[in-house]
């Protein structure tokens, strides 16, 4: 049976990563493709089946190592594209991107597509960094198109030996892009304590976003400037790469410190309203989308010189970079952004129109239909 060239299924680990192609399924769909969604089971998967009546599968995947596990996974997902004989297959996220990719091969559907949103590797050492890097290299083997999410991630598969095949960042790199008229400080009351200097993190609540050092030089800064705050906006991971118990018995003890837990919709964006800085300290990323956030509300951000967030932030442009892993730097900056009043406010002006000018979703969602135009015609 002859395949459907406009039938383009779309893989992630795990349902809450829809988000990133909800948008861009929702144009194609208008234009005459077939979307289908292939992921985990979970909420997002039934609301995008149940409220917006896309077609989806659920196919178990977990995002830790598990032979087993990975297996079944690669099993279920090759019945699936056995049965839905897809044109495109387009990937996002490690294992998904590993599964689909080899599903795919096998199952020799022309157009394959994996997106690389970030790479776990290049901050692994020993034995995982290898496991890690072959299942790069398996899934751009298996691939037809390899896209990085920025310059930096293309940098380092390249660099890395991970594959050799042409790749190129659509756009200005980001997958997702941000809706600006959402994401606009003129929505909200301003509820700040005028008293108060807050610095807001987003995103999950582990070793690996850098919240070891977060604490520790905030404590040390709020020892100095006790109008200091943080708020802590995500979930504990306490799994796969928990906090410190030192710096959990921080968060816990210090007033000055509100691990709320996480937010969604116009509560989230009201913590960025709320706040004077952005904090993400993270050792590594893909393109962290709370960096795009926080700057289309206004905020001017501290971030580590990493991929992705290196993209976004331009160096006392709209924020402040420092080394990854470097509590005393961060510190620094921190101490900086409170004191220097003047740069923060013409960071904070600068925040908005930057990344207006380069990410506002509309382009984003553009850059990828164009792709899908190319590889299919």
């Amino acid at each position: 049976m002859k395949r459907n060239n406009k039938k383009i299924l779309r893989a992630v680990t795990v349902s809450q990563s829809l988000g990133f192609c909800r948008q861009v399924m929702i144009k194609m769909r208008t234009m005459g493709y077939e979307m289908v969604a292939v992921t985990s089971p979970g909420p997002e998967l039934d609301k995008l089946r149940n409220e917006d009546g896309f077609h989806c599968v659920a196919v178990p995947m977990e995002r830790h190592i598990s032979v087993v596990h990975d297996l079944a996974s690669l099993c279920c997902m090759i019945k699936v594209l056995r049965k839905e004989r897809p044109y495109v297959v387009h990937s996002m996220t490690p294992k998904a991107g590993m599964i689909c990719m080899l599903a795919a091969w096998i199952t020799r559907v022309p157009r394959r597509v994996h997106t690389f949103t970030g790479l776990v590797w290049p901050t692994a050492t020993g034995l995982k960094r290898k496991v890690l890097m072959m299942t790069d290299w398996l899934t751009c083997a298996c691939a037809t198109h390899v896209i990085p999410e920025g310059q930096g991630v293309l940098n380092d598969l390249k660099e890395g030996g991970i594959t050799h095949k042409p790749m190129k960042v659509l756009g200005y790199g980001n997958v997702m892009g941000v809706d600006m008229e959402r994401f606009n400080p003129a929505r909200f009351v301003f509820h700040k304590d005028e008293s108060a200097f807050t610095f807001v993190f987003v995103g999950r609540i582990v070793g690996d976003k850098g919240i070891n050092e977060l604490v520790d030089a905030f404590t040390r800064l709020q020892g100095k400037h006790p109008n200091a705050r943080l708020v802590l906006v995500g979930n504990y991971e306490h799994n796969l790469d928990p906090v410190s118990d030192a710096t959990r018995q921080m968060i816990d003890v210090n007033e000055a410190i509100n691990a709320c837990g996480p937010k969604y919709g116009d509560e989230l964006l009201q913590q960025y309203v709320d706040a004077d800085c952005f904090v993400m300290p993270s050792y590594r990323e893909g393109f962290p989308n709370t960096v795009l956030e926080a700057g289309a509300m206004g905020l001017p951000s501290i971030v580590t010189d990493i991929n992705g967030s290196r993209e976004i932030v331009v160096n006392e442009r709209n924020g402040l970079i420092v080394p990854s892993k470097n509590a005393d730097a961060l510190y620094e900056a921190m101490l900086r952004m409170m004191t220097d009043d003047d740069l923060r406010i013409r960071m904070a002006h600068d925040a908005r129109q930057m990344i207006a000018s380069r990410f506002e979703c509309g382009f984003v969602q553009k850059c990828q239909i164009d792709f899908y135009k190319k590889i299919i015609d």
